[in-house]
């Protein structure tokens, strides 16, 4: 019996090791970790105007999530993922800055993204004249801040210390649900899909998918994107609103994985219709499914292989407001140009100059044959189909990366006008819009740098 029990525990080693070989070594290395960021104590909650008081509750817990990525020749890259708002610039530039000093990396290799979620805390920096905070829930705000700040920082440590074998393929589904907000009256959206009709206005329902396996086939990591607001709810409890319930659907389908959301270009899409529960829910569930669906289909395997490039594009205003148009706004009944006003006043004097201009992040990675394009701010959908048209099938355009900004309307929109043009005071910039050449701007920064990645 012992003879035989040598010879299976032989066996099994035997066939161990020739399973090793037959693994696929593709030269990538991945490294995956997260962390929660759910609050603990009530904080003002981010992305609406209108809302009285902080948070009550927690529909279910917020993360961050990083991942690192490193080829067969030792380059890496990092992506970030969280349930949040926004990253404002502060701590953006702060992440980087540390990052390159302990990984020895550039901007180029560094992608900070935010779901746009609107159920997760403000943020010190970020969008400030939204809130009608008092000091103290101010200072809670800026404590939290420094919390997070840290905690993505350990979150990235972590990741890169996971580092371990792995293989990348690229997949792409599709989803249906987001719409064009520019284009469609909300009340009248249920009517229409109730008659069977497509909603008016361009939409990108692609869903870009990179999963990260291990050598045997088990997913690492679940990277999927698509282009629509996260504001299906508006409510006081903490939550990752579609993405988030996506994200939880995906890691009971595949245990052990991370799933990680990025957004795409849906400056201009929403979830329609919405304010529910069970509509956040079920958004979430059809995104999961098109990952799932996805997989149903060969995927592309990209090869050991990183390219990287990042321009700061300086991205012009129209003009900056005067004494006399501050004065006039202060009376706006719109509470946020209110109280932008009164700050932009109380800058002025103090005599520090308006900006004439806001540094914009444009960023370009090309894992294997995979371009990707990333956008800072809130871009708009415009321009994803117009670099997708440009530089191919295997290109993917997200946005809501680096720094929140603010909307980035292509020119179209520009000349159309409305709510993600004519708002740039939203996002505490001293002005109400961008620069006609906005476009133009972005669209020579993103040739110049594919052109770099594609050498």
């Amino acid at each position: 019996m012992r003879r035989l029990g040598i010879t299976l525990a032989v066996s099994v080693l035997c066939l161990r090791a020739l399973a090793a070989e037959q693994a696929p070594q593709s030269g990538w290395k991945a490294g995956v970790s997260r962390a929660k960021i759910t609050p603990q104590t009530p904080l003002w909650l981010a992305g609406y105007g209108g809302r009285t008081h902080p948070a009550e509750g927690t529909l279910h817990d917020l993360w961050v999530k990083a991942m690192w990525l490193e080829d067969a020749q030792g380059k890496s890259v990092l992506l970030v993922t969280t349930d949040l708002c926004g990253i404002p610039k502060w701590m953006y530039d702060k992440l980087c800055d540390e990052f390159s000093q302990k990984y020895a990396v550039d901007r180029s290799q560094i992608r900070l993204t935010y779901s746009h979620n609107h159920c997760a805390p403000a943020l010190r920096g970020e969008l400030e004249d939204y809130y009608p905070m008092d000091e103290q829930q101010r200072n809670a705000v800026g404590v939290y801040s420094d919390w997070l700040e840290r905690e993505i920082s350990l979150a990235v440590a972590e990741a890169k210390a996971k580092m371990q074998p792995a293989v990348l393929e690229a997949f792409e589904g599709q989803c249906t649900f987001a719409v064009n907000r520019r284009n469609n009256r909300e009340a009248e959206v249920p009517d229409i899909l109730a008659k069977g009709q497509a909603p008016k206005g361009p939409v990108d329902h692609r869903v870009p998918v990179l999963r990260v396996s291990s050598p045997e086939g088990k997913p690492i990591a679940i990277m999927f994107a698509y282009a629509c607001h996260n504001t299906t709810l508006d409510s006081y409890q903490w939550c990752g609103d579609y993405a988030g319930f996506a994200q939880l659907e995906l890691e009971r389908d595949y245990p052990g994985a991370t799933a990680m959301f990025v957004m795409g270009c849906g400056g201009d899409q929403n979830p329609l219709p919405r304010r529910t529960i069970a509509l956040c829910e079920s958004y979430g569930k059809q995104l999961a499914i098109a990952v799932r669906e996805s997989f149903q289909k060969p995927g592309r395997s990209l090869g050991p292989a990183i390219r990287t490039a990042f321009e700061s594009v300086p991205l012009t205003f129209e003009k900056n407001p005067t004494r006399d148009e501050l004065k006039e706004a202060l009376n706006s009944p719109n509470a946020i140009r209110a109280r932008w006003a009164k700050r932009m006043l109380q800058q002025m004097d103090q005599q520090i100059p308006f900006a004439i201009s806001q540094p914009y992040a444009v960023q370009v990675w090309r894992l294997g044959d995979q371009l990707w394009i990333a956008l800072g701010g809130e871009a708009l959908v415009d321009y994803s189909l117009r670099f997708q048209s440009e530089y191919g099938a295997t290109t993917w355009v997200t946005s809501y990366c680096a720094d929140l900004t603010a909307y980035i309307p292509s020119r179209k929109n520009w000349d159309e006008r409305g709510y993600e043009v004519d708002f740039l005071f939203e996002y505490m910039l001293p002005a109400d819009r961008w620069s006609s050449d906005v476009e133009d701007r972005i669209a020579a920064a993103v040739q110049r740098l594919v052109a770099e990645v594609r050498r």
